[in-house]
């Protein structure tokens, strides 16, 4: 959103527990028919602190357009000029990630649009509460779970960090946009891990026959239990089934994200993947799940973080995920 949320402190984790609590209220209300009513939610014990969670969010978020609102206002929208102008918003694929640079983010081009009259306060709220909210625990939690299946599959983990140690030399070991879209096999293991845990395992959709679950139906997908990333190898995508696999639903509805979310778990996972090994403490076999918007696991799923680096090879972190 082109600000920095460091200097948010308790308020970001408020955020964060909010986010958490919305989902859960979700989930409640859908397995209780009675309570799709928003007037007899508004009523009970969780209606009222559902109200007070939105009050959080909404208040992070307009908190954020404020801020970058007085930051255009202090360099009187000379950045928004430069947009217009076609200059800021070029980008070179091999610029290092990371690089600062002034360059807009999603927000300024929806303050650029406002200031057009193409739309009102209210309408950049409602894109902002959009973004943060469906990419903040999606991304996450489709981390923990790659990162779990990578730990338990040595094999399948060297040759991903294999193909990210080479395509760093080749790049003078800076992590640039045309490197982290040239990992394919990174990519296949992404695709593949969401296959097996897809952060949002349900699509609110009415079928005009019985379904089964389709990202592990033996008809679309062989030994469907196994993390195989081959399986996403263009020669056996092909002629697969487009429904068969919907991590990020199907067509005109589906996620308007879903592009930035694999290039966000590439950007995380090859870095890691470079500069750590990774060994499971708790195995995915044993995982229990809780009903939630996202695929989140009952307990923490934690894996072990060991330095690749020798002179810090005595150096062992485990963090739960």
């Amino acid at each position: 959103m082109g600000t920095s949320l460091r200097g948010l402190g308790g308020f970001q984790q408020q955020y964060r527990e909010a986010v958490h609590r919305m989902g859960e209220f979700l989930a409640y209300r859908v397995m209780r028919q009675w309570l799709r009513s928003d007037w007899i939610f508004s009523l009970t014990s969780k209606g009222k602190e559902q109200k007070k969670m939105l009050k959080i969010l909404h208040g992070f978020t307009k908190r954020i357009i404020a801020e970058r609102k007085l930051y255009h206002d202090r360099t009187n929208g000379q950045y928004l000029k430069s947009f217009d102008n076609d200059t800021s918003a070029k980008r070179d694929d091999a610029e290092p990630v990371g690089m600062r640079r002034k360059r807009l983010a999603m927000l300024d081009l929806l303050i650029a649009a406002s200031r057009d009259g193409l739309m009102t306060d209210s309408d950049i709220q409602e894109e902002v509460d959009l973004f943060m909210f469906a990419g903040h625990d999606t991304t996450a939690m489709g981390l923990c779970y790659i990162l779990a299946l990578l730990a338990e599959h040595n094999d399948i983990q060297d040759r991903v960090r294999n193909e990210v140690n080479t395509a760093l030399q080749e790049n003078e070991q800076k992590y640039t946009m045309k490197l982290l879209q040239n990992l394919p096999y990174l990519e296949r293991c992404i695709k593949e891990a969401l296959r097996l845990y897809p952060s949002v395992f349900f699509i609110s959709r009415i079928p005009a026959e019985d379904v089964k679950l389709l990202h592990r139906d033996p008809n679309f997908w062989s030994n469907p239990e196994v993390f195989d990333p081959d399986r996403f190898l263009p020669e056996k995508i092909r002629h697969r089934h487009p429904y068969s696999y919907l991590p990020f639903s199907a067509g005109p509805r589906n996620c308007i994200g879903q592009r930035f979310a694999i290039l966000e778990m590439k950007a995380m996972i090859a870095s890691l993947i470079h500069n750590f090994y990774l060994e499971p403490i708790d195995y995915l076999k044993n995982l229990q799940m809780q009903v939630d918007l996202v695929l989140r696991p009952a307990k923490p799923l934690r894996v072990k973080f060991i330095p690749v680096c020798k002179t810090n090879a005595s150096f062992e972190t485990q963090i739960s995920i």
